[in-house]
């Protein structure tokens, strides 16, 4: 009923998944930092994600981990698992899950590891999309090629039976809001261009809690302006605790700098004064 990749890159793991299926997000993603991420599907079993966690971060290999928790269930063949972590990848698929359904894994310590994944698809062209789509985004951050796979998967037919939800979940040791480690942490519960919508929530999340990039500094003709703009919106004084109050208005605190203004702060800024 799903297709899904899990994956890392260096202390980063996370899940993408897709499903037609109310909230897969609720079931199937769980990672830790810098010890790795699980997804648990089909006839998902909920307790594959600490168990394989518990294993991952007491030492054992993705392959173990898998191994081990498939081992102990007497209804293992109706699972699907993917685990990645330190220095591996693997997926299991059980004989009686619903065709299409396999996986595949791989991945090395330069370029990440990866597990793929589906059950109830169209065929096995939504899993070798999802990898050759992984393996193409080489130079994205770690959300972004979950997502580039995901959608890929979800181009190429994803669950036969249609569409419904999808999610994004990745961490990172130190990352996040406030450091709690959650880079994505998005869910699509109901919706009919589930991953589309994924995609689109993603570009909010990068808007709101992205580092600050492209800064330029707050002088001359840019610091008349963005005066000037924030003076619009009822903002005075200070320059730059004018543009901290703004900014907190709306949720934009995470791309606040000494050095000056983000680039997609002054783009939503001049957006709101009217271009």
């Amino acid at each position: 009923m799903t297709f899904s990749i899990v994956a890392g890159a260096g202390t980063a793991y996370g899940v993408a998944v897709a499903s037609k299926f109310l909230a897969s997000g609720s079931v199937v993603p769980a990672g830790v930092p810098g010890i790795g991420a699980v997804a648990t599907q089909a006839h998902a079993k909920v307790s594959y994600k600490a168990d394989s966690l518990a294993l991952l971060r007491a030492g054992a290999s993705p392959a173990e981990a898998v191994a081990r928790i498939t081992a102990a269930d007497p209804l293992r063949e109706a699972r699907q698992v993917g685990v990645v972590g330190a220095g591996g990848a693997a997926t299991f698929t059980g004989a009686e899950c619903s065709d299409w359904a396999g996986g595949v894994s791989g991945g090395n310590e330069t370029d990440g590891w990866y597990a793929v994944q589906g059950n109830i698809l169209v065929g096995p062209q939504v899993v070798e999309r999802m990898e050759q789509a992984w393996l193409a985004a080489l130079r994205m951050p770690l959300h972004r090629r979950l997502l580039a796979a995901l959608l890929a998967g979800d181009a190429a037919g994803g669950d036969r039976r249609g569409r419904q939800s999808a999610a994004l979940y990745v961490v990172d040791q130190n990352a996040g809001y406030d450091g709690n480690g959650i880079v994505v942490d998005l869910r699509v519960d109901d919706h009919p261009q589930a991953a589309a919508e994924l995609a689109r929530l993603l570009e909010l999340n990068d808007l709101y809690f992205g580092s600050p990039e492209d800064v330029q500094p707050l002088q001359g003709p840019l610091a008349v302006e963005v005066g000037e703009r924030l003076r619009q919106l009822g903002h005075s004084g200070d320059l730059r605790e004018a543009l901290a109050g703004w900014a907190g208005i709306e949720n934009f605190e995470m791309r606040l700098t000494p050095d000056g203004i983000d680039v997609r702060v002054l783009a939503q800024l001049r957006a709101a004064t009217g271009g």
